[in-house]
């Protein structure tokens, strides 16, 4: 019988925003109980650490985190992970251990997200939520890549949901042309995702879901929804993909597939974020 780990990494500093911690925190409670154990990695609070190396900031936290959850993942040995996070970064261990953990089947990431994540240093980015999949490609910083023993191969890698344009010229997109399905394709028909994935001869799956690829107006606890910014910018935001698009998606995957992780990223309750916010400012409490 397979074994699942539930990973709780509230890591933020990979999106350089401290709110990504509380998101990940209720990201995990509002998940439904089970017997799966649950770890929570152990992360740095502490902005003074935040200092930018080699173009990466919070690069030395960032190592030092990804290395205790390798160790983490080397003691339970899982054969199956669930990720709550975090920022997108909380993934380069998680899905660098499975892809070494079944390095020997053809193993396929598919993307769910807005942004490919794919952006280097070359891109001038300085946050490395936007670089975790060049990472397990091996294209990032090779400070980090090296942590990831078997990369991802460039072909068994698809995404779903980039809509903008923009994220096609990123340094890595451009060199290996990836396949992607716009939100409007995999609404309409989801199924062509699953007959790529088969015409490629995959047996593993990996799931990335970040929650700002669904609608903002239907779920608004995502990057895309930050109060300050939104009536400025809602105009030039995508219109993202509806909540049970993506859960048949997945489900269709799992059905068709090994469904070997499954990572939830970029949680970002604004509501809760200010709510925490004013208690911490009021007397009695603090």
């Amino acid at each position: 019988m397979s074994k699942t780990l539930r990973l709780l990494i509230p890591q933020w500093q990979g999106g350089n925003r401290e709110q990504y911690f509380l998101g990940a925190k209720l990201l995990n409670w509002l998940a439904p109980e089970s017997e799966d154990e649950t770890v929570e990695v152990p992360v740095d609070k502490e902005t003074a650490n935040n200092e930018t190396r080699d173009g990466i900031v919070a690069k030395d936290t960032l190592l030092k985190q990804y290395k205790k959850t390798f160790e983490i993942l080397d003691e339970k040995n899982p054969d199956k992970i669930v990720v709550f996070g975090g920022d997108c970064s909380v993934e380069l261990a998680p899905f660098g251990y499975l892809l070494e953990k079944y390095k020997n089947e053809k193993t396929a990431i598919l993307w769910i997200d807005a942004h490919p994540d794919v952006t280097t240093t070359a891109d001038n980015w300085k946050n490395f939520h936007a670089m975790v999949l060049a990472s397990l490609l091996g294209e990032a910083d090779k400070d980090i890549d090296n942590l990831v023993t078997t990369k991802v191969k460039p072909e068994n890698v698809i995404f779903a949901g980039i809509d903008d344009s923009r994220e096609f010229d990123r340094v890595v997109y451009k060199k290996y042309n990836f396949k992607n399905f716009t939100t409007e394709e995999f609404q309409k028909n989801g199924d062509k995702i699953v007959k790529e994935l088969k015409s490629r001869e995959i047996k593993n799956v990996i799931v990335h879901f970040d929650l700002d690829v669904l609608d903002l107006y239907e779920f608004n606890s995502q990057y895309f929804a930050e109060p300050e910014i939104f009536d400025k910018y809602k105009n030039e935001f995508p219109v993202g993909a509806k909540i049970s698009t993506v859960s048949k998606l997945i489900n269709d995957v799992n059905d068709n597939f090994n469904l070997i992780g499954l990572g939830i990223t970029e949680h970002l309750p604004w509501a809760a974020i200010k709510l925490a916010k004013l208690l911490r400012e009021l007397p009695l409490i603090k």
